[in-house]
């Protein structure tokens, strides 16, 4: 049997085990849930039997650029929290940091444990008709779905094995030790907890997929409270244990009443006091956002040569931002081309395609 016919066998064997890995994945509950028009709704997570196929040297080369790249956004958070050089020095306006939403007065000196702000980076790449990759946007708030590719390989292992017995595929079991080794560098003391929001955020096995891969304790904001400007758990015994390390999935406005959003009945009052004393570390750091804002990601290459002293090695894809004339004047001119995107949006809201709008809405 030649090379691609057993590529072709194989891919056969799994497209045939699809439904039994369909039913490993509602046994385990793996599900994933939505907002829509106000209402949640929870689904289970569909499994593609589909490869996409990024070859070793291409993965080799995007891990490259993406270290590069998350090491410039981290030295830019810094930065604009801190003496906020690159405003100073010319390189990015003031106007797409300090009015953007995701930019916090509240965060203004504040040095997260290392210096590291983003310890989880979820980087969207696009690969063009050339083949050519580039990044598509930057999402350092609380970016999520590493699970599911986890639990989905473990599963294809059983219903598929000859998956990956009888191809080269590069193992990720190691994602939960990368993961702790990660968190545990910035830890500022003690245990390691998961804050979600409870059983009916969109992300929730997430939350206690990795609590149990990497042995933290899964909380909600309820067991959590502020002391001495140091972070505690409370125990079940009614004891309470030192939190050095808060992995939590709960947006920033609503991460402490007393800084944010006096509203928020999900997060632990106080929690930004304890992180301004440096005796806890948040991942991610709260703040995040003035860095993956769609107007700041223009600016990111900019941000690597400035920082780093680098040419980046990952392109944006194509990108005009009508700030400047020259590229108002182009986009005015090929508004029907674009894919138009609101700098204040994430999560694919605030997104129209210019191909799809009548003359009307394109005025």
């Amino acid at each position: 049997m030649s090379a691609a016919q057993e590529t072709t066998a194989i891919h056969t064997d799994l497209i045939a085990n699809t439904e039994e890995i369909n039913q490993l994945l509602r046994r385990y509950g793996v599900k994933f849930g939505i907002y829509k028009n106000g209402t949640f709704r929870e689904q289970f997570f569909p499994f593609d039997p589909i490869q996409r196929v990024i070859t070793h040297d291409d993965f080799q080369q995007l891990e490259v650029g993406l270290k590069q790249r998350v090491d410039a956004l981290n030295l830019f958070l810094y930065d604009i929290y801190h003496e906020k050089k690159i405003v100073k020095d010319g390189i990015v306006s003031e106007d797409f940091i300090y009015l953007s939403g995701g930019y916090l007065p509240q965060c203004e000196g504040i040095t997260s444990s290392h210096q590291i702000y983003s310890h989880i980076s979820g980087i969207d790449l696009v690969q063009a008709k050339d083949e050519t990759w580039y990044i598509l946007e930057d999402n350092l708030r609380i970016p999520s779905g590493a699970s599911y590719p986890l639990i989905v390989r473990e599963l294809t292992r059983i219903a598929s094995p000859r998956t990956f017995s009888e191809n080269t595929v590069l193992d990720n079991r190691n994602y939960a030790k990368l993961l702790k080794n990660t968190i545990e560098h910035v830890n500022c003391g003690s245990i390691m907890a998961i804050l979600a929001p409870g059983h009916y955020n969109a992300a929730y096995f997430e939350h206690s997929y990795l609590a149990e891969l990497t042995n933290a304790v899964l909380v909600q904001n309820n067991e959590l409270f502020v002391e001495d400007n140091v972070l505690y758990y409370r125990t079940y015994s009614g004891g309470k244990k030192r939190v050095g390390i808060l992995y939590r999935h709960i947006s920033d406005e609503y991460m402490d009443p007393l800084a944010f959003e006096s509203s928020s009945l999900i997060g632990v009052p106080n929690i930004m006091e304890a992180c301004r004393a440096g005796n806890v570390a948040l991942i991610n750091a709260p703040g995040n956002g003035s860095a993956d804002d769609k107007g700041i990601y223009y600016f990111v290459p900019k941000m690597i040569r400035y920082y780093l002293g680098q040419k980046p090695l990952l392109q944006n894809a194509p990108t005009y931002l009508p700030f400047y004339e020259e590229d108002r004047r182009y986009v005015m001119d090929h508004l029907k081309d674009f894919v138009i995107k609101d700098v204040a949006e994430a999560g694919g809201y605030g997104v129209l395609l210019g191909r799809d709008l009548s003359q009307e809405k394109l005025a």
